[in-house]
Order: C-alpha cells, then sequence, then structure tokens
C-alpha cells in the first residue's frame, strides 16, 4: 500500500445521494492508500456514513451539527499533509488534485486552491445570468472562497487550525492569507453546482452576508476590497456581460441585502455565539436536491 501523498477531509450532511460518485471520481487512477480520505458525517439522517464506508474511506460520525466542527474532528484523523478540505457535493478528480499536492509542494506555499467549473445545467434563465456575471466579477481576484475546496500546507494549516466556530469556513481561510500566501491553481478544477433558481440563490447568499459580517466583525481584513458598482459597468462596456445579465444581477443584488437586512433586524444572534449554530452552522446537503 503507498504511503498517502495527501490527506482529504470531506465534512458530509446527508449527502448520500453525491457522495458515492464524487468519492469515485476523486480516487479514479490512483494507488490504494495513496489518498487517504476522511468522510465526517455530521448529524446525518440518512445513510451517509454507510456510503463512505461502502466506498473503502476512514468514517468519522458525529452527532454534533456544524461543519466547522466536522472539519475539526477529519482534522484531527488526518495522517499527512497537504490537507484538502472538500464539500462533499462538489467533484475533485484525482488529476486536480496532484496539481493541488504540486502546488503546494512549492517552497513558501501556505494555502491554494482549484479554479471552480459552473454546472448550470439545472439552473433558471435569471439564475443563470446572475452566476454568469458573479463569476466574472470575482475572476480577478478568485482566492480560496467558494470554490468548495482549498488546501493548506503544514505551515498554513498552523495559522487556521483549531478552526473556530465560524459560518463560513473557507472565507475565514481565504482572510487568514494575504493574496502573496495563497494560489489559485488553473490546471486543478472543481465541478460545482450552484443554485439553480433565484430563491434559493438568495437563501445562499444570506448566509453568505452574513458570514461576511461574522468575519468583519472578528477583524479578518478582506485583502481585495468589495465589489462595485463600477466593476459591473466594466463588464458590460467590455462586453463580456450583456446590459440584461447585469440588469438581472443587480436585481438580484438589491433583493439580497433587502432580505439580509431583514434577517438581522428579526434574528438577533452575537458573534462569537450563537451565529456559528444551528442552521447558519450546518451544511445543507447536496446543492442539486437542497435547491428542489
Amino acid at each position: 500500500m503507498a504511503l498517502p501523498i495527501v490527506s482529504i477531509v470531506v465534512p458530509a450532511h446527508n449527502e448520500e445521494g453525491v457522495l458515492a460518485a464524487n468519492l469515485s471520481r476523486l480516487r479514479e487512477g490512483t494507488a490504494p492508500g495513496e489518498f487517504d480520505i476522511v468522510v465526517v458525517a455530521n448529524a446525518c439522517t440518512d445513510r451517509t456514513a454507510e456510503v463512505a464506508r461502502d466506498a473503502g474511506v476512514r468514517v468519522v460520525e458525529t452527532a454534533t451539527p456544524g461543519k466547522a466542527n466536522a472539519l475539526r474532528l477529519g482534522d484531527r484523523d488526518c495522517r499527512t499533509f497537504p490537507r484538502i478540505y472538500l464539500d462533499a457535493d462538489v467533484e475533485l478528480t484525482a488529476t486536480s488534485v496532484y496539481a493541488l499536492v504540486g502546488a503546494a509542494a512549492r517552497p513558501g506555499a501556505l494555502a491554494c486552491a482549484p479554479v471552480p467549473r459552473w454546472d448550470l445545467a439545472d439552473a433558471g434563465p435569471v439564475a443563470r445570468r446572475v452566476h454568469k456575471v458573479h463569476d466574472l466579477l470575482v475572476a480577478p481576484s478568485r482566492g480560496l472562497a467558494g470554490v468548495g475546496a482549498y488546501v493548506l500546507t503544514e505551515q498554513g494549516h498552523a495559522r487556521v487550525f483549531p478552526i473556530p466556530d465560524v459560518i463560513s469556513d473557507d472565507g475565514l481561510v481565504h482572510r487568514t492569507f494575504a493574496p502573496a500566501d495563497r494560489t489559485v491553481v488553473a490546471e486543478a478544477r472543481t465541478l460545482v453546482r450552484p443554485a439553480a433558481t433565484v430563491r434559493a440563490h438568495l437563501r445562499r447568499r444570506i448566509r453568505v452576508r452574513q458570514g461576511n459580517r461574522q468575519l468583519d466583525a472578528m477583524g479578518l481584513p478582506l485583502h481585495e476590497g468589495r465589489l462595485g458598482l463600477r466593476s459591473l459597468v466594466g463588464l458590460v462596456i467590455r462586453g463580456k456581460a450583456s446590459p440584461l445579465d447585469a440588469g438581472c444581477y443587480l436585481a438580484v443584488l438589491v433583493l439580497d441585502r433587502a432580505l439580509t437586512r431583514l434577517r438581522a433586524l428579526t434574528r438577533s444572534r452575537t458573534v462569537h455565539g450563537d451565529w456559528a449554530h444551528g442552521d447558519w452552522g450546518t451544511d445543507t446537503g447536496s446543492r442539486r436536491k437542497a435547491d428542489r
């Protein structure tokens, strides 16, 4: 049996519908034992743990909800560095893992991430335009957040773990490292299925904004700054997005912010307390299933 070249932590909440296929793609073409994979079945009520065991990977089960808790448990069971933290409903191939491991081995490397590909096959017309514009806006400053996976070297890991109870683990990891300390690996790709409807997209965006506010309150800087209207106008001027694309994006953005404010008024939460638990702190299951 080969010694593992990487440990991969997969927190999974009720992911029996996608987990087996994603684990199969992840290990296709690898030698036995080459990837040290730990699936953390996080407060599951389905067959997630059984599916993972049937796939031949190590499984940790916990009745305590919360993705951060699942990440800590899986991390404690890892056998080597670097370590990949992979969402259970995101596809990552062995070829991409090799590229990420290679990037993590470069001198001075602390953290890296793949480039996402978006599966919009099930997305409605407005949601499709919103995702298109958002991806174009974040592409120039893409980092470790929002791509379904991130990688930490041993030195980078020391900055992050044990990860605190936060809404956005990838957001925290992204902000922990300055742009010079993190790398986007163009040769590595994840396949991410974003929200298929505007309603589902808004549910997620509210959670993202809550997570960002929590990280702001914790004093973690956003090195790239916030996206502004000028960037959106620039996309239209350069012909990368149509006026209709931009209009759909703006309309959903306005609704997103209004709903976030409303939720903040109706749910009083403290930054370091209840925000990290309950529905904000748990995985929502497969994107494909949750959006329907």
